[in-house]
């Protein structure tokens, strides 16, 4: 069985720092390609950010490029989302995604809330 399971969410201060985490189980990690998503109240799921196999293609959204950082650890099967300089535009629940083979995987999703 496929499991993601995301940690790391909390509540902040803007301009204040977060990482999150992603464990991976139950399917071959290394050949996935992972991404972080993010869905805020009354708005759509969007993608903030992924990394294929290897780490050979990374992409941000325009959002959050030069403020966040995704990382991949395939001996720890573990998926990083390095999130800086918060803004309270970045409050939503981030999701992990697993793609691989066709087939798509979603985490449980972790609250980042922003606010002063």
């Amino acid at each position: 069985q496929v499991r993601l399971v995301e940690s790391g969410g909390g509540l902040v201060q803007p301009g204040e720092s977060l990482r999150l985490s992603c464990a991976a189980s139950g399917f071959t990690f290394s050949m996935s390609t992972m991404s972080w998503y993010r869905q805020a109240p009354g708005k759509e799921r969007e993608l903030v950010a992924f990394i294929s196999p290897f780490g050979s293609v990374i992409n941000y959204a325009d959002s959050v490029k030069g403020r966040f950082t995704i990382s991949r650890d395939d001996a720890k099967y573990m998926v990083y989302l390095q999130m800086n300089s918060l803004k309270p535009e970045d409050t939503a629940v981030y999701y992990c995604k697993a793609v691989k083979g066709g087939n798509v995987n979603w985490g449980q999703g972790t609250q980042v809330t922003v606010s002063s």
